[in-house]
């Protein structure tokens, strides 16, 4: 073999070499719909049912606040307007507007516990809601890895999310490479035969509370 010739033998091997090595390090991205995922999970619809009914217990307690207040500025107003009568002597009328002042308090105490109660509950079940979200997107997160490491992918990409122009940050790909539906197969593999469905709104008389009571300001009785 002369010199030319195992010049150009050692540059074509070089060159197969290469190219095997670059077919072998090329890599390979597989998409998920993590979005999707979560929302069709058995857990988050199960999750869901406990939080609604959570929301529930809350608005049917302020429901019942709201009235106690309600009656609270009925009783109010019984005593203002007896303090304020022409034909009452002037001890009935002081008598009106000591309880009159007292009443006032008490619908401002109510209304504190109102504002505490929805807090409290909005507060928990933000909480909830954020703790419930990281564990199962964490619990999905190695199910797609898993999935995706099946198929021999180097890379997994995210489609549910929105890029700063509000757009995704996937213009195109192909179907092929989506592997959301094996994904849920796969955490859907150990669903219980019977899963509570998402809670649907029932009418119920803490469903809409009755309009807000003030908290009245005590008048000085007329001489």
């Amino acid at each position: 073999m002369n010199n030319l010739t195992r010049i150009l033998y050692s540059l074509g091997a070089f060159a197969a070499a290469g190219l095997i090595a670059q077919a072998q390090t090329a890599p390979k991205i597989l998409i998920v719909d993590m979005a999707k995922i979560f929302d069709n999970y058995y857990k988050t619809k199960a999750e869901k049912v406990k939080l609604d009914d959570a929301s529930k217990k809350a608005r049917d307690e302020i429901y019942e606040l709201n009235k106690e207040g309600n009656a609270l500025v009925a009783e109010y107003n019984d005593f203002e307007k007896e303090a304020n009568s022409p034909t009452a002597t002037l001890e009935t009328k002081d008598k009106a507007l000591r309880n009159a002042q007292k009443k006032s308090e008490e619908i401002q105490a109510k209304k504190q516990d109102i504002n505490d109660v929805s807090n409290n509950a909005n507060q928990s079940i933000q909480q909830r809601i954020q703790s419930f979200r990281i564990m199962m997107l964490g619990e999905i997160s190695k199910v797609a890895a898993t999935v995706a490491k099946s198929h021999g992918a180097t890379l997994l990409v995210d489609k549910s999310g929105a890029s700063l122009l509000g757009v995704s940050p996937l213009i195109y790909f192909d179907p092929a490479d989506d592997i959301t539906s094996e994904v849920m197969a796969e955490i859907d593999r150990n669903r219980p035969a019977s899963v509570p469905a998402s809670a649907a709104p029932t009418p119920n008389a803490g469903s809409t509370a009755p309009s807000e009571f003030s908290i009245p300001n005590v008048s000085p009785p007329a001489k």
